[in-house]
């Protein structure tokens, strides 16, 4: 049930659950807005209840009756401590969308304002910055790579330089073949690709229940897909990709190192991209990197522009505000040491543990 509203100059706030029936205008906004995306549809705020037990909730602003702008949020919470208030966990980017910068700067404040009172330890807010920055002001920066879209495959394949068609031509000559699927048969041969791949990286990977709920989710709305690349019937390679309006983004990718000889990481990113541009797509996010490093590079090279992500954390007093450190980059010295350890494990020990810690990582 919606919470009373309260006003703040000219707005109106209050707070709707993720069940709450006025969801669907919400989804609406964010699919029709220029800046939205489909980490802020209800979707994701419901996996996040479903596969790991977060309350998520979203303010919403009004301004004369008229839905002025949202902010969806998600409780997270360690052992033993109270909830942060977090738009949005496992996943680059959230905060407020709205009518005008105003309107979304209101909503920050009032998420601030509201967090202490409500039992919250706090508040981190994922936004984008606005428009583009100097490569020099990017330096070791956590970064989105955004790319624009155009109407066809063929204008797609055309717009790529020589190199880059040579080795999507390569990873098909080499007996690769990808598919396009919807159905919910299609998560097990993703998760296997997956879960060794992060595994190989030495990185916890999320539960199996958490794509089962994420496709539960966007898959009820239409606003979701994966590709598979096959080597002689083998998922070789996997990718998961969420849809908003006219813009998409691929939270997830991997591919088997036994095979990476045979490019499937090459067709696998043609064949999300061609078929984003057969069914309206404009806009593809590839996701956050870090400035100037391999998957940097990697994502570069498809033509892709960096955007950098604007992180921030409030206290409970809504005061203190600092650039999160995941925006920024870098990483823990005990890091190597932690995925060594890990890269032993056997596949259903790392599974099974990564499963249980990876709701305490919100990265």
């Amino acid at each position: 049930m919606p919470q009373p509203e309260q006003r703040l100059n000219d707005l109106t706030f209050s707070y709707l659950d993720n069940d709450d029936p006025g969801n669907d205008a919400l989804d609406a906004f964010v699919r029709a807005h220029s800046e939205g995306n489909a980490y802020q549809l209800a979707a994701w705020r419901r996996a996040v209840a479903t596969a790991y037990g977060y309350a998520g909730k979203v303010l919403v602003a009004r301004q004369g009756g008229e839905l002025a702008g949202m902010l969806p949020l998600c409780a997270v919470a360690r052992p033993l401590s109270r909830p942060r208030w977090i738009s949005l966990p496992f996943c680059d980017l959230g905060g407020p969308l709205a009518v005008s910068p105003e309107a979304a700067d209101a909503l920050a404040a009032r998420a601030r304002r509201d967090a202490g009172p409500q039992g919250a330890t706090g508040l981190e807010l994922r936004c984008s910055a606005a428009g583009t920055e100097e490569d020099s002001a990017l330096e070791g920066r956590k970064v989105r790579m955004l790319l624009g879209l155009p109407d066809s495959a063929a204008a797609l394949m055309q717009s790529y330089p020589p190199k880059l068609r040579s080795q999507v031509r390569k990873a098909e000559k080499n007996g690769l073949t990808s598919e396009v699927v919807t159905g919910f048969e299609a998560v097990g041969a993703f998760y296997d690709v997956y879960s060794r791949n992060m595994r190989r990286l030495g990185s916890p990977p999320h539960s199996r229940a958490w794509f089962d709920a994420i496709h539960r989710h966007y898959s009820a709305g239409g606003d979701m897909f994966l590709v598979l690349v096959r080597h002689e019937g083998k998922a070789v390679g996997a990718g998961w990709v969420l849809r908003c309006g006219d813009k998409a983004v691929i939270p997830w990718a991997s591919t088997l190192a036994d095979y990476n000889s045979l490019a499937p990481n090459m067709l696998l990113y043609w064949a999300i991209q061609s078929h984003l541009c057969g069914i309206g797509v404009r806009q593809f996010d590839f996701g956050r990197s870090t400035f100037g490093e391999g998957t940097y590079k990697f994502k570069k090279q498809w033509g892709a522009q960096p955007v950098a992500l604007d992180w921030k954390e409030w206290d409970a007093q809504g005061v203190a505000a600092i650039a999160a450190p995941a925006a920024q980059g870098g990483a823990s010295s005990l890091r190597p040491l932690i995925e060594s350890a890990w890269q032993k494990l056997p596949l259903g020990v790392a599974n099974s543990l990564g499963g249980r810690l990876r709701r305490y990582i919100t990265l």
